[in-house]
């Protein structure tokens, strides 16, 4: 059950974080532009392996399936364990979100998509800060939700005394 929950909170933290990205790239031209930073890498990346990348809406796609996933796997991580959840998705959105920001320039992406301005920046930070607190939110309340189906059951195993307790 403890995978499922990460996962279920993985990927409701990569949701919120492609949401915001979708939301206010559309109402603020400051907005970092993830979309094509995930674009332009994966250009890069296929044309490095000799093959020809997709162009227009194939790539959009295909970038914005491998942001959902490579983040519902990243987000995933703040399920492992039993303890500090909510520490661990701040932490790992935080990281995201510093990466963000620091990472294009030295992988030789351009680094305005997500560093254009301060609040370029700030947004960045931002967007994966919250796909953090979504994950340990998510995550906790499967687990809570959990805990008391499984009272209610053992409760009932004992009231019918079908296991000796």
């Amino acid at each position: 059950m403890k995978l499922l929950h990460a996962l279920i909170g993985g990927f409701a933290g990569a949701c919120a974080v492609t949401v915001l990205h979708q939301v206010i790239k559309k109402n603020d031209e400051d907005a970092p532009r993830m979309d094509l930073l995930g674009m332009e890498s994966i250009t890069k990346l296929l044309q490095k392996a000799g093959v020809e990348p997709p162009e227009g809406d194939k790539l959009y796609y295909m970038t914005m399936v491998g942001d959902i996933v490579s983040n519902t796997i990243f987000y995933s991580l703040t399920g492992v364990g039993d303890k500090k959840t909510w520490l661990k998705g701040t932490v790992l959105g935080l990281a995201a979100g510093l990466g963000a920001v620091l990472l294009p320039k030295p992988l030789g992406l351009n680094e305005k998509h997500s560093n254009r301005t301060a609040q370029t920046q700030l947004l960045s930070v931002l967007y994966y800060f919250t796909g953090g607190v979504v994950s340990s939110a998510i995550i906790k309340l499967l687990d809570r939700k959990n805990a008391g189906v499984l009272q209610q059951v053992a409760s009932k195993v004992k009231e019918q005394h079908i296991l000796k307790l």
